[in-house]
């Protein structure tokens, strides 16, 4: 089984405080922390365990800064065989279609018969770069999965998640290209031993036109995206916690209520 798994080095802005720089459409980053996408850590160990269950290979995909070379080491220091990062100024990276023609660029230049994703990315909220992706191959694919069994036959059998806590089962034939939801699994810790066999692995660095793709293809003239400007919300209003036995609370919660009239 030839597994490619796609992966994003996106921003930890949990603690860090989010501002917008002068130009209006990007944000002061200096004081980020940055780490594999959240989802994208499962789309890894997903890809770990089929591995392990079946054999084969597993290749990395990133579009990234050298600094991500840190995040690819430890994808391949969990069980992760090589890794292609792609670097390219020219790539319109707001625009997930964009995004998913440079995955398919370098997903072509590979033998796979499995491509996993993350559902979602944490830093912009776009859920579309992977089943954008298999449209770009043409190729079967399933959202949202949470669980996958890989058949004989070159068939696959997902459990997608929908709305209410149901689940539909699918099975498709590979190639196949599937985003996967969090909690489909428990991500490993890399071992040590695994951190330093990493650094002999094979990453390869490309551009757009290592991979075939037409730079004014992924550009920002082709993107029907347009981003014009980010701004941070504004808080319209507060919560506040009520202190006290539980009479004082109920009394306290009473007075707020008539005074906002409520009751």
């Amino acid at each position: 089984m030839k597994t490619i798994v796609c992966i994003k080095y996106v921003p930890d802005t949990s603690e860090a405080e989010v501002k917008v720089n002068p130009d209006g459409i990007t944000v002061d980053s200096s004081r980020f922390s940055f780490d594999i996408n959240d989802a994208d850590n499962y789309a890894v160990e997903e890809s770990v365990l089929i591995k392990e269950a079946k054999g084969g290979e597993i290749t990395v995909v990133s579009i990234g800064p050298k600094k991500s070379d840190v995040m690819i080491r430890m994808a391949m220091a969990k069980g992760c065989d090589k890794a292609v990062r792609i670097e390219d100024d020219r790539i319109a990276g707001h625009d997930p279609l964009m995004v998913a023609k440079v995955l398919a660029g370098a997903a072509k230049g590979e033998e796979f018969d499995l491509v996993l994703t993350g559902c979602m990315a944490s830093d912009d909220g776009h859920m579309s770069t992977g089943v954008a992706l298999a449209e770009e191959l043409g190729v079967n694919h399933a959202s949202m999965v949470k669980k996958i069994e890989v058949l004989d036959g070159g068939k696959i059998k997902v459990s997608r998640e929908l709305e209410g806590g149901l689940m539909e089962v699918v099975e498709l034939e590979l190639p196949a290209v599937i985003t996967i939801q969090t909690g489909i699994n428990e991500p490993r810790y890399a071992p040590i031993r695994g951190i330093r066999e990493a650094q002999k692995k094979e990453l390869k660095v490309v551009k757009l036109d290592d991979l075939g793709v037409d730079p004014a293809s992924v550009g920002p003239d082709a993107s029907q995206i347009i981003l014009e400007a980010l701004y941070i919300p504004e808080v319209e209003s507060s919560a506040e916690f009520i202190a006290g036995d539980p009479n004082e609370k109920a009394e306290k919660l009473a007075s707020i209520l008539v005074k906002g009239g409520l009751i």
